[in-house]
């Protein structure tokens, strides 16, 4: 009778319950942290549903039964719904274009009341059931390009429509199915093509655009001059030679300037610009007719407040030291100096009332847990469990990488979220569905499913 009915806790992966509920609670004493003021009376702002970290509380109830509710479901389940759920988080963000609420200049919200439902960051579960399902299917050969564009549109078609909606920073979440999709057999060359545009892009905010072209032209040249030999024994090698200098020629020329005007808001170029220390060339000038020294001020305090939030989060981090302040003794969140810091800079709080090796610990446990999530990839013997496991590891990885970045001065603003460690239902919400679907999976690995 047992082995027909299994208990819920059959094949549970524990090590990854214990290290999500570890961070769930340490993300909810680090909001306490942020939001507590010595009037309040800790069982009433508890309870009250006002507070942040009282919020937090609640979702976190409402995940766990959810994640219950996940692990007593079928697995086959997944794969069955893959298709649909896709297809409906697609019409969700659709959805936002017509009922959205806007947020921070983002309408990629849909009110729900008792909390801001964000379908792009939802659809982050389906996408990556999609993929799997996708990737799984018999007929589906990943060597042909037929196939490779198909699971780019579903992973990258979400991406688009989060730019429409002005959500910048969680776009750039779905480059992350790249990783499951290499595991699978992606050729190299997209990601050589990759990293030669990471390349060109970081050379387009140091230089001016005329410069460049002029550079990749004179450097064209040479390139064909020193190899004329070798290229009259084989002329493919002067069509890659010009398919190359055309391609940075466009890239730099064409693409960078349509990105930064037309994609990304002003103020997110503007921070990508001066974390370089240059000005945005792409935009117009509102100081020209000012003299040279108001122009100067003038800079300076859009500069200021620019690096406003990265400064703060930078001196509450350093200010941590070694041990950190103590619990609850952090001036600088006691001062509110860091903007939205029981959100994006989350981390700052680890900083400073635990120091560097509160942080290090930290980053010990996320490192657990992605190293964790690979191990339980390898060992699926289907390939929709494998797919997805890596899709979840991807997932994790971004914005953990990005988020810690941003807190430290790495990388621009772009509002990502440190999981199950931010404040918000929505985040909450998406990173226990991903891993609780991972777990049951695991906990079913000798079923092949597609």
């Amino acid at each position: 009778m047992n082995q027909r009915n299994p208990t819920i806790s059959k094949g549970i992966d524990w090590i990854m319950v214990w290290l999500y509920i570890m961070l769930v609670i340490f993300g909810i004493i680090c909001i306490y942290s942020v939001e507590y003021k010595s009037t309040d009376h800790f069982l009433q702002t508890l309870t009250g549903f006002k507070k942040n970290y009282s919020k937090q509380l609640f979702f976190f109830a409402g995940c766990s039964v959810l994640a219950i509710f996940i692990l007593l479901t079928d697995s086959k389940l997944f794969t069955a719904t893959a298709n649909i759920s896709y297809l409906v988080g697609i019409v969700l963000i659709l959805a936002t274009f017509v009922v959205g609420k806007e947020i921070k200049g983002s309408k990629s919200w849909i009110p729900l009341g008792f909390m801001n439902l964000q379908p792009v960051e939802l659809c982050k579960i389906f996408t990556a059931l999609a993929l799997s399902k996708y990737l799984s299917m018999p007929e589906t050969d990943f060597r042909k390009p037929k196939s490779q564009m198909i699971a780019a549109s579903i992973a990258f078609a979400p991406l688009l429509l989060s730019i429409l909606q002005g959500e910048t920073g969680l776009a750039l979440v779905y480059f992350s199915f790249l990783i499951p999709m290499y595991r699978e057999g992606l050729p190299p060359g997209y990601l050589i093509a990759g990293v030669s545009m990471a390349v060109l892009l970081v050379v387009s905010l140091l230089f001016r655009t005329n410069t460049l072209l002029i550079a990749f032209a004179i450097l064209a040249v040479l390139v064909i001059y020193f190899n004329r030999r070798q290229i009259r024994r084989n002329n493919r090698l002067l069509f890659i030679i010009i398919g190359a200098w055309a391609f940075s020629s466009l890239f730099v020329g064409i693409v960078v300037p349509f990105t930064f005007k037309h994609v990304f808001k002003k103020y997110q170029a503007d921070r990508i610009f001066s974390m370089v220390g240059v000005d945005n060339p792409f935009t117009d000038k509102s100081t020209a007719n000012l003299n040279s020294d108001e122009e100067i001020k003038a800079k300076q305090r859009k500069n200021d407040q620019q690096n406003y939030n990265v400064k703060q989060s930078k001196i509450a981090i350093g200010s941590g030291g070694l041990t950190g302040k103590g619990f609850l003794k952090g001036t600088q969140t006691r001062g509110d100096f860091v903007p939205e810091q029981h959100t994006d800079f989350i981390f700052t709080s680890v900083g400073e009332n635990f120091g560097f090796i509160g942080t290090s610990i930290l980053m010990l446990l996320y490192l657990g847990f992605l190293l964790r999530i690979v191990r339980i990839a390898e060992r699926q013997r289907s390939v929709f469990s494998r797919v997805y496991a890596y899709s979840v590891a991807g997932i994790m990885f971004f914005h953990v990488a990005v988020n810690i970045c941003v807190t430290i001065g790495l990388a621009p603003v772009i509002g990502i979220t440190l999981p199950l460690m931010s404040y918000g239902g929505s985040s909450l919400l998406t990173f226990t569905i991903l891993i609780f679907i991972l777990i049951k999976l695991d906990a079913d690995r000798q079923m092949v499913l597609r």
